[in-house]
């Protein structure tokens, strides 16, 4: 088996994350911040501790405002349901998820404006049309740092630099690249920052959250649940002081643990080392697949301009059918269709049917890649093709 599907959750993770999980279940298991016997200040260590890696991976210097929820989608819904109102306009682009796409569209039913920004059929936005396009009412520009679909990254600074002086908070979506891209939310201007576990920070699924940036006035976010926190239980109004303002409810403890074994895992290996790495990957499937005759491929094809997701199609064959020969008659795990992100392949030109998309990562290797590179081209042979198109 050979498992390119990294961009939807890595795999496998490393050992010390599936061994710290089952040390919280056999020797931890309590509730974080709800006892004060030594389980739950064990655990309570362990979540502390994750947010502080968290902290210090994006440059924040408090790491209460690091907002544990279960993955990137329920930290956009979060920043967008507690902070838009009927009334505000927000700037997003054309290449953003449904987790960002959905909520906008809900809140445009009850008088949110919206405007969607063309990106270039690589899925490049340029800046300058956020600027041009602010209005008296904007509030929020929302972006993806890079497309799970094609994995262009975007010009976050320069955006977020336009954001700053225009008073518009900046709301990024880090799924793709929480991990795989050494950034700072300061020097970006990013006001708050959506991430999830379970793909380049290589803990567990159902782990994630918003981390709000120091120049965030926590004020102008609302919770959206809100309930036990372990703190002030005298009141029966939610504690205004955060994380407890905008977390609730007993957290992810075993997946949490795994998060911070994966952060462990993450600076010990470094950043831009996996990122070198999955660059040389993504790259040479990148050419080795242009070589084929029939395949088209999409996104920017210098592998700095991207992340290490490869989208292709191939001629006479649906992405669909594709994915699945690759699977079934050569091991090869990928994902296939729209990416539940419609409007990004609107964007690139491969609706309704999408694309077959490849994404290595760091426990990757080169055999690897020429394999699936030997894998579709045995499926162009079946018949006849064209040169291929970039």
């Amino acid at each position: 088996m050979i498992y390119l599907d990294n961009a939807a959750t890595s795999f496998p993770k490393p050992p010390a994350v599936i061994a710290a999980m089952v040390r919280f279940q056999k020797e931890v298991g309590a509730n974080a911040g709800r006892s004060g016997h030594r389980l739950s200040i064990e655990a309570g260590r362990i979540l502390f501790e994750t947010r502080e890696g968290l902290a210090r991976l994006f440059g924040i210097r408090d790491s209460s405002r690091v907002i544990f929820g279960m993955n990137a989608t329920d930290a956009l819904n979060l920043a967008i349901y507690g902070v838009l109102r009927a009334g505000d306009h927000v700037l997003t682009s054309s290449m953003e998820h449904n987790s960002v796409m959905r909520p906008l569209r809900n809140l445009e039913k009850a008088g949110l404006q919206i405007t969607v920004l063309p990106c270039s059929p690589e899925g490049l936005l340029d800046p300058g049309d956020v600027s041009r396009n602010t209005r008296v009412n904007t509030r929020m520009c929302i972006l993806n740092h890079a497309s799970n679909v094609v994995g262009t990254i975007q010009p976050i600074a320069e955006v977020g630099r336009i954001c700053r002086e225009k008073g518009i908070l900046f709301l990024l979506d880090a799924a793709q690249t929480a991990g795989a891209l050494s950034f700072q939310m300061a020097d970006a201007c990013i006001d708050l920052l959506a991430f999830t576990g379970h793909k380049a920070l290589w803990g567990p699924q159902g782990t994630g959250g918003l981390i709000l940036g120091a120049e965030m006035d926590e004020g102008r976010i609302s919770p959206i649940r809100q309930g036990g926190t372990g703190s002030r239980s005298e009141f029966e109004e939610q504690p205004d002081f955060l994380p407890d303002r905008l977390e609730s409810g007993t957290p992810n403890g075993i997946g949490l643990a795994g998060l911070l074994a994966g952060l462990n895992f993450l600076q010990e290996k470094g950043v831009e080392e996996i990122r070198r790495h999955e660059m040389a990957l993504a790259d040479r499937l990148w050419r080795g697949l242009s070589e084929i005759p029939g395949v088209t491929l999409y996104g920017p094809p210098n592998p700095a301009h991207r992340v290490a997701v490869v989208s292709f199609t191939l001629e006479n064959l649906s992405p669909s059918e594709v994915a699945l020969r690759l699977d079934e008659e050569f091991g090869i795990l990928c994902r296939s269709g729209l990416h539940c992100a419609p409007s990004a392949h609107r964007t690139i030109g491969t609706f309704p049917e999408g694309t077959v998309r490849l994404s290595p990562a760091y426990f990757n290797t080169p055999d690897e890649i020429d394999s699936a590179i030997q894998a579709v081209a045995h499926l162009a042979r079946e018949k006849p093709w064209t040169n291929a198109r970039v």
